[in-house]
């Protein structure tokens, strides 16, 4: 997409009441002014929030929004013009229970206080296939202490990836660190449909771009969630 076309993405999306964009200023500040108030000042309820971390264009967000009213979204991209997409959407169609954080994940500890998140997903990240970049992994020890310190105790880590390392780096992570794995498949679609019930197959079949350009190529999709304790 050209520059003009990303400009007119980023003036519309100022309009929308579902995006936070952060200054630069707040985000390298230790707490931004939403932190630990969500709920209170962005959803107006106390429903559980779930995270979509490298968010992308939004679909999971967007889509588990239209499942679970009862349930508060948050997509999470640093890139404006993707977020736009999701954004858009929500907003047109009055989806009060999706919004949009645009910020580099490094910086997520600033916006989410202790046990405020109840799930966490990550859908199809950046594999970081290199060994030197292995920390920069949304599974690393480093964004798994990060997410320690919002995610409430019992809370609940979702993966989706059709990167095959990374998925066995990440479980390699899990049993590593004796955390509780729930769920595990190298094969989703062909493994696990029959046992899920109709809701948790529904989102699970939610397809974002990535997903879909993977699977027209015929890559098998991963999937895995699991708890810190």
């Amino acid at each position: 997409m050209g520059g003009k076309g990303k400009l007119k993405k980023w003036a519309e999306m100022k309009s929308f009441n579902n995006v936070v964009e952060p200054t630069t200023e707040e985000v390298f500040r230790k707490d931004h002014s939403l932190k630990g108030k969500w709920r209170s000042e962005v959803f107006k309820n106390d429903n559980p929030i779930v995270l979509e971390l490298g968010c992308g264009k939004g679909e999971y967000s967007v889509g588990m929004g239209e499942h679970y009213s009862n349930k508060n979204f948050i997509g999470v991209d640093i890139k404006g013009n993707r977020i736009w997409r999701g954004a858009k959407t929500a907003f047109e169609n009055n989806m009060n229970n999706v919004h949009f954080l645009r910020t580099q994940i490094d910086h997520i500890t600033s916006f989410f206080a202790e046990g405020e998140v109840d799930e966490i997903w990550i859908t199809f990240p950046d594999p970081q296939p290199k060994d030197r970049l292995e920390r920069k992994r949304l599974t690393s020890p480093m964004f798994i202490d990060r997410y320690a310190s919002f995610l409430k105790p019992d809370g609940i880590i979702h993966l989706k990836t059709d990167h095959e390392d990374f998925f066995k780096y990440t479980l390699e992570e899990v049993e590593r660190c004796k955390f509780n794995l729930l769920e595990s498949t190298f094969s989703l679609y062909d493994e696990m449909a029959e046992n899920l019930d109709p809701k948790t197959q529904d989102i699970l079949n939610i397809k974002t771009f990535y997903e879909k350009l993977f699977s027209a190529k015929g890559h098998s999709i991963h999937y895995c969630r699991f708890q810190l304790n």
